[in-house]
């Protein structure tokens, strides 16, 4: 079996597009989608009924999950809580019910288990963000003791590619980078896909893997796509973070000169 593994689409449907169509060109079995359909850009409706018409298997993400409200936002930054009351008001019943039917967790024939965050704790999985060691050695903790007898889990949240292998005896978990990865059978795996539709660097492709369970390998893709005209449609909806018209440089350059400028204030100086 072939997985098209995707994640945090965010509402950008030119990405999700894009990389529909290269999906389609790998002969995949099936798409699975690990969270946050929606937030962010402008196209929810668009982005579900992409993934709906392509039967994905879709887990609730905590984007997702905020929309409908099962969750709060008080842990989400303005923009994205801005973009939650904003997408819920633009979304129909059936839209709704589908993210309210999605599950935090799914297992693919006993080879994959999937979920948004983390595969621990038994609650707010899809809020716990596997960014760190010990949350990485927690959630292969809890991979290992899965009844299911899966060693491989895929999850999202992070927007960064990764794929974590862990064997006995190996001194824990390992970072593989290289585009195409083969898979030991004698060791578990956590394997994140990236974002295909809000990038957190200079990187503005939509990336996703290619899980191969016959082949046991997985492949890194990335997609372009033109990312300027998503981005143009969430600015004019006022969904774009503050200062995000600039490059990246320039952002980095008047933050630091505000920062100066409220110490100097502070201190009296001017």
């Amino acid at each position: 079996m072939r997985l098209a593994l995707t994640a945090d689409v965010h509402a950008n449907i030119e990405a999700l597009q894009a990389t529909m169509k290269d999906i389609a060109a790998q002969s995949v079995d099936r798409i699975v989608c690990l969270g946050d359909i929606v937030g962010y850009n402008t196209d929810p409706a668009q982005c579900i009924a992409l993934l709906r018409n392509a039967n994905a298997l879709c887990i609730a993400g905590n984007h997702d999950r905020a929309v409908i409200g099962k969750i709060t936002t008080e842990s989400f930054s303005r923009t994205a809580a801005r973009a939650a009351a904003w997408t819920r008001a633009r979304l129909t019943e059936d839209e709704i019910a589908f993210l309210a039917g999605l599950p935090l967790r799914a297992n693919v024939e006993d080879k994959v288990l999937a979920v948004h965050g983390a595969f621990h704790p038994e609650s707010g999985c899809e809020i716990v963000r596997l960014d760190n060691p010990q949350d990485i050695l927690s959630s292969f903790a809890a991979l290992i003791s899965d009844p299911s007898g899966a060693r491989i889990g895929a999850f999202g949240h992070t927007h960064d590619a990764a794929v974590y292998e862990l064997r006995a005896n190996n001194g824990g978990p390992k970072l593989r980078t290289e585009p195409e990865a083969v898979l030991r059978e004698n060791a578990y795996y956590l394997i994140n896909p990236g974002t295909v539709g809000a990038p957190r660097s200079t990187d503005r492709r939509a990336h996703y893997m290619i899980l191969d369970l016959a082949g046991r390998t997985v492949t890194a893709r990335a997609v372009d796509y033109d990312a300027s005209a998503a981005f143009a449609k969430t600015r004019r909806a006022g969904l774009a973070p503050r200062l995000s018209f600039l490059p990246a440089p320039a952002r980095r350059v008047l933050v630091a000169a505000r920062a100066l400028v409220q110490r100097a204030a502070q201190a009296h100086l001017i």
